[in-house]
């Protein structure tokens, strides 16, 4: 049977290569992938071949916002069975070391993520992945929806790092994809009010239709009595959004920097002390699955809104440059076994 991906051979190139057919280790699964969330890291790869440290020397294979049907199982698999159709968690930490047993998996010294080099991810027809990895969805839940819950994750964490609590007043910056469901997360934990801002009217628009108050950025007052929120989830990675918007922030206010700029942040901090504001950095997740998966078959989170485009497996290049090329897009999703028909 073949196994099709959609290969990165060499920097701003996607190939169609037959890649073998997996077997599962003990402990594994093979899961059919169906559907795939594209991330602005996997464009970040596919443009300038580098995040950070992390940079693409060897051709790999990108995408980690996934979703399947299990296939086949190897010995000692219990959590999952032959078609289950299951939620994929891309992070597999050694869970052995320090980090692991303390609960913090997603701070592995050892952890190996989907596409991020040098390992593959998942824009194959077929990948063998570690079972606990694999999270059970409903038959009421998408394919696409189970994709996305990997950048709901995002979200969900970056309220977690913040200290989130009911009540709470919340300010989003940047209505990207994770953004707008950082903002959902907010609501569904209880903040009393989110606001959402961007410099897109199109992103601002679909933060409206999802019910949230929203504010052009640039526009927004800064200063003495103007501190309007007690939490800041700054996701839009702009320079200059951390330091604007801690402004914003009532004394004792909590912000987690999801969003990571390019050049290092200035912040006054001297000025900010008096206020005693908490800020906390996201790397990626931990625990968030079950939960995740619960907001969005519950209705409290909707997903399947922020996809604006969708793609076969062949023509995943398109969906790496979409970004760049439509100004009212969100997030595009790539089907590797075909879009399905509804």
């Amino acid at each position: 049977m073949a196994n099709l991906a959609a290969v990165m051979p060499a920097l701003g190139s996607i190939e169609m290569q037959e890649v073998p057919l997996p077997d599962p280790l003990p402990g594994q699964a093979v899961v059919r992938i169906e559907a795939v969330g594209i991330c602005g890291s996997d464009t970040a790869y596919y443009r300038v071949g580098y995040i950070g440290d992390w940079k693409v020397e060897a051709p790999i294979i990108l995408g980690h916002e996934a979703s399947g049907t299990v296939v086949e199982i190897g010995d000692g698999v219990t959590n999952v069975e032959v078609g289950d159709r299951v939620a994929i968690e891309p992070g597999t930490p050694c869970r052995n070391c320090e980090e692991c047993l303390a609960g913090r998996y997603h701070l592995c010294p050892d952890f190996i993520f989907l596409a991020t080099p040098p390992y593959d991810g998942a824009l194959v027809q077929n990948l063998s992945i570690d079972s606990r990895n694999l999270f059970t969805i409903p038959d009421s839940m998408s394919f696409e929806a189970a994709a996305l819950c990997e950048p709901l994750s995002v979200g969900l964490w970056a309220c977690r790092r913040a200290g989130l609590l009911p009540g709470d007043r919340v300010r989003v910056t940047g209505a990207g994809p994770v953004g707008i469901l950082a903002a959902q997360v907010a609501r569904a934990e209880g903040a009393s009010d989110v606001v959402v801002s961007d410099i897109s009217e199109f992103r601002l628009g679909v933060a409206e239709k999802l019910g949230f108050r929203t504010e052009k950025a640039g526009d927004v007052p800064e200063g003495p009595g103007h501190e309007d929120a007690d939490v800041l989830l700054e996701c839009s990675g702009a320079p200059g959004a951390l330091a604007q918007g801690l402004w914003r922030l009532r004394n004792g206010g909590r912000a987690a920097m999801v969003g990571l700029p390019k050049q290092d942040v200035s912040l006054a901090l001297s000025r900010l002390n008096v206020k005693e504001i908490s800020i906390s950095l996201v790397n990626r997740y931990a625990h968030t699955w079950p939960t995740a998966i619960a907001f969005v078959s519950s209705g409290r989170v909707d997903v399947e809104s922020l996809v604006t485009h969708r793609f076969e497996l062949a023509d995943t290049e398109s969906a790496l440059t979409l970004a760049g090329d439509v100004t009212d897009s969100l997030k595009a999703v790539v089907y590797p076994n075909g879009i399905p028909t509804r």
